[in-house]
């Protein structure tokens, strides 16, 4: 399948090459040089905007960080939407439904269909093709498309109304956020009070206290001290905003979330909107005055 490829930063790039490498001829476009020379040495072809991807391939799939990104590239001038061959845009970023309902209402008056497509589980998951695929949009468009994203990971419809795709990756995701929050107050609670945290890790993650940050975040970015498990605290905001604010509009109470929310503000105003989301524990510790810290982790 001829297919487009717009964004090509962390989870763009690994799902841009597992398409090349499973034989799909792909045209790409970033706004960085390097990104698309990244591709281009794999085999795929350069494109010079959003437009220009659209001129070639009936299929163009985006990965960008923001909403306002998303919109300027599906419809803004030499976006998507002036394409001449482009026939569907899937979009894999989380813009929050009411956006993609924004894009999918502008790219229908061009005859243009919009599946939302936000996928879930981090650069490691889009490295290794294991990502959640939460498709939106109309179901013999996904019939036609879902071997193509199983590609990237596990594919899910969610249902047909744009955005259904976009509330079910806000809900996921505000899952995701509580599950580090909460896990980095209880930990540093027992590093506080002489516990060995990875005991603690350990006990917690056979027992009913497990959950994915103590599963994977612990264990690979906080107890070693690397803070690099690939998601910002500016992007971790972004989603917990966009799912606050949806929220309030179905009118569905969410104080937990809303605790959440305020955490990553902090942390992303502490420690760097750029910095990775595993941070957040950092803002726990000062107060605390502990480390959680694993053993032979240098200080």
């Amino acid at each position: 399948m001829d297919i487009g490829f717009i964004g090509l930063g962390n989870m763009g790039f690994h799902m841009a090459r597992r398409l090349t490498e499973a034989g799909h001829k792909l045209t790409v476009y970033d706004t960085r040089a390097e990104a698309i020379a990244r591709l281009t040495a794999r085999g795929a072809a350069a494109a010079s905007s959003p437009r220009d991807v659209a001129d070639r391939t009936e299929t163009v799939l985006a990965s960008l960080p923001t909403p306002d990104i998303v919109l300027a590239v599906a419809t803004g001038k030499d976006g998507v939407i002036e394409g001449r061959k482009v026939r569907r845009f899937v979009d894999t970023s989380t813009t929050g439904s009411r956006m993609a309902i924004r894009i999918a209402e502008a790219l229908a008056a061009r005859n243009i269909v919009q599946l939302d497509s936000p996928v879930s589980g981090g650069v490691s998951g889009a490295e290794k093709g294991t990502l959640a695929v939460m498709v939106a949009g109309p179901r013999a468009e996904f019939d036609l498309l879902r071997e193509m994203l199983g590609v990237i990971g596990k594919v899910f419809f969610i249902g047909e109304k744009p955005g259904m795709g976009q509330t079910m990756k806000l809900c996921n995701n505000m899952l995701s956020a509580t599950a580090v929050a909460a896990s980095s107050e209880a930990v540093v609670m027992g590093v506080k009070a002489g516990l060995d945290p990875q005991v603690m890790i350990d006990v917690i993650n056979s027992g009913s206290g497990r959950n994915t940050a103590t599963e994977a975040k612990f264990t690979r970015a906080i107890l070693p001290r690397t803070f690099d498990f690939g998601f910002t605290n500016a992007l971790m905001y972004k989603d917990l905003r966009l799912c606050l604010e949806e929220a309030e509009a179905l009118g569905v109470p969410m104080w937990v979330g809303s605790a959440v929310r305020q955490m990553f503000q902090l942390s992303a105003t502490q420690n760097g909107p750029d910095q990775d989301l595993t941070t957040l524990i950092q803002c726990i510790e000062r107060w605390a005055g502990v480390e959680v810290r694993g053993k032979g982790v240098n200080q």
